[in-house]
Parts: C-alpha cells; structure tokens; sequence
C-alpha cells in the first residue's frame, strides 16, 4: 500500500521480496567451535525472525580457519558447517525472514580474544586453554595495533587463492540454503585493509594508487558474483570512510560504489572505520543516525541502493530516513539484541499492523484481543 509507513513496505532486489525494510545486521556472537554453528545461533536468529524483521543477515562466516576474528567466529570451509547451517536458515526462512550470509576474512584483525576477554591480541590465558594464535595475513606486514601480530604480506599468487576460498563459500552458502549473501568489506578486515592507504602499503598492482587499491576487492566481487546464483541478490559492507585522517573517505566509497554497481553488487551496506587503533580520529562521537549522511551519499552518487547502520533507534528516526531517501533498508544490531521484536513494535508505533499480523500467530491472536479489551479466554486456552 502507497500510504503504508515506507518501514513496511516490501523491498524487491533481484528475485527476492524482503517483507519489510527492516534487517537484522551481522552480529558476531563468538561461540561457535572449530567455526561450527550451534543450539544458541538456532535460538538467537530464529527469535529475531519471529520478531517481524524483514532479512536476517547472519553474522561474519570465515571463509578459511585463519580469517575468523576469534577461536569463536563461525565459518564456511567445510561440509559440517553447512549441514549445521541448514536448519537455522530453515528456521529463519519458517518464521517469514529473509536470509542472508556475511562471508568474511579478518585479514590482520584475525587471531584475537573475544570481545568479553580483552577484545586484542591473544594472551597466555587463552593459551593456557588450548586456543593458540595462528598466523594472519594482510596487503602489509602492518599490525592492527601495539602489540598485535604482525601478518603475513599476501602475495599475488595468494591473493589469488584467498579470492577462490571466498568463491569456494559462496557455494557453500548456496547450498545452506541462503537467499542473499553479503561481502564483508568494512571495519579494518581483509577487503578493507586493502582499500585503505593506512594498511595497504604494497608498490604492485593492488596498492598505490585508488585504483590499484580497490583492484582486490574488485575481483573479489566479480568471483563472488560469478559463482552467486544471477537470481539472488549480493551486498557488500563497506567502511564508507576509515575516520582517520589520511584515510579512505566517502569520494573513494562512492567511486568503488560504482564500480561495484557495474560488477553486480544491489546493496550497498554502510558502516564505517575501524581501519587501525593509532592515528588522527576525523569523526565525532557518534550520535544516533551518525552514519546515514554516508548512505545517502552513495545512494545519490552512485545511484545504487543502500542500507543504513548505526544508533538507529526508534521508529519515526527510520521511517525519516527512508521517506528523505537516504537509505532503502534499515539495519539494526545492538538496538536488536536489546529488543529482538523491534520491527512489531515499530509497526505498532507507526500503526502499520492493527491487526498484529506481523507478529507470529501464536502471539498476535492473543495481542489482537488484548487490543480489542478482549481480556477472558476459554478454559483450557492460554493457561499458565
């Protein structure tokens, strides 16, 4: 409907119809074994779908050992983590989400504790419990930060087998059952690093100059698309600017945008930063909505579309963002986790389900009468 509050109205990318605008963005939740899914992903991400979000995107997959953040990322280099995957996207899918794949390499940002222990580099307490370091690798011998592991420099033929384990995944979330898949490209991993003059330093044909130094995430891309189904929609996160000075800014966000448009690439997902701990800070503290100016700008400028992230957190702040045309989808993270039926009770807010049709039936028959001051059930129903 025209008039419906634009949050819930459907989006159409490809041959997928996400119900709504609202998405579940990726969340690390360090608890997987040997990169193995388990009973709390299951539980995690099929109550976010029970709450009225549009897509699900579950959280960075490693598409080898050594690109996981921590001993508890999940990944996607063998068989058994796709048969685990099958029925928590099955069950995402039941209860009426979308889903969708962030697959990811950590580059020099790999190998560290989780964030609860320390968030850096690993220690003799890890060690003391068998999870031991292991090496990284990275466009430059550069660490992240003081005290981190140094990594391995790739080489050209390297590049070229990092980029056929991320085609290798991408078959493999095919066959888990995803109906998107979004690249991870932002917050200081492995594509990033690369983009960035702060930690690409390389004097070869993927570092220098702009060009060269999107030219890895470029073939990155055109590799993953290739081997994505053509129906099925890809996304890529992008840090749209590193906020620091010296580094990548919205201009070369907006100039790769548009490559990325050409090689296949729907959605742009747009964070921002965390390309390295030292160096100048160029953004303030953030605000709510801090990084939508960043999708709206690539939005117009390289005429793509966008999804915005960051400390959006009511109803009207989305539905603002949407009806300015600054963003066609609407991601959430921590403001998920602290209500996991945000999206039910944003189209409560909005009026866009008076009928909680949203909700899952088990709830919204119950919720409908509530509204209605229907307060009695019949005996047997609803029991304590």
């Amino acid at each position: 409907m025209p008039d419906a509050p634009m949050l819930f109205q459907p989006f159409q990318v490809r041959d997928l119809t996400i119900r709504n605008r609202t998405v579940v963005s990726p969340m690390c939740q360090y608890t997987a074994v040997d990169g193995v899914m388990n009973d709390w992903h299951h539980v995690h991400l099929a109550s976010l779908a029970r709450g009225g979000f549009g897509m699900v995107i579950f959280e960075a997959t490693g598409v080898e050992a050594r690109g996981r953040i921590t001993h508890g990322c999940t990944g996607l280099w063998n068989d058994e983590q796709v048969e685990v995957m099958k029925p928590i996207v099955a069950a995402v899918k039941a209860a009426g989400a979308a889903t969708c794949l962030q697959i990811a390499h950590a580059g020099r940002k790999a190998s560290c504790q989780r964030p609860w222990e320390g968030d850096a580099a690993l220690t003799e307490k890890e060690f003391a419990n068998g999870e031991h370091a292991w090496e990284i690798v990275a466009p430059s011998p550069i660490p992240f930060a003081e005290g981190w592991l140094v990594p391995r420099e790739l080489s050209i033929s390297d590049i070229a087998e990092t980029i056929d384990m991320w085609v290798a995944a991408t078959g493999r979330a095919e066959a888990a059952g995803f109906e998107a898949l979004e690249i991870h490209s932002a917050h200081g991993y492995l594509s990033h690093s690369f983009l960035s003059p702060i930690s690409n330093k390389r004097t070869d044909k993927y570092g220098g100059s702009r060009e060269n130094r999107m030219r890895f995430t470029l073939e990155l891309t055109e590799a993953v698309r290739a081997a994505w189904p053509d129906n099925k929609p890809l996304f890529i996160r992008l840090s749209t600017v590193d906020a620091k000075e010296g580094g990548w800014a919205i201009e070369d966000s907006i100039a790769l945008s548009k490559e990325l448009k050409v090689r296949g690439v729907d959605v742009v997902d747009c964070s921002s930063g965390a390309i390295a701990e030292a160096g100048v800070n160029t953004m303030p503290t953030p605000t709510p909505g801090y990084q939508v100016e960043y999708a709206a700008a690539i939005r117009a400028g390289a005429d793509i579309p966008t999804q915005a992230v960051g400390l959006i957190l009511s109803a009207s702040q989305a539905e603002t963002i949407l009806r300015s045309g600054q963003a066609d989808l609407i991601a959430l993270a921590r403001e998920a986790l602290h209500d996991p039926f945000w999206p039910v009770h944003a189209a409560e807010e909005l009026g866009a389900d008076p009928g909680y049709a949203l909700w899952p039936h088990q709830y919204g028959y119950w919720l409908a009468n509530r509204a209605r001051g229907v307060f009695a059930a019949r005996p047997g129903e609803l029991e304590d």
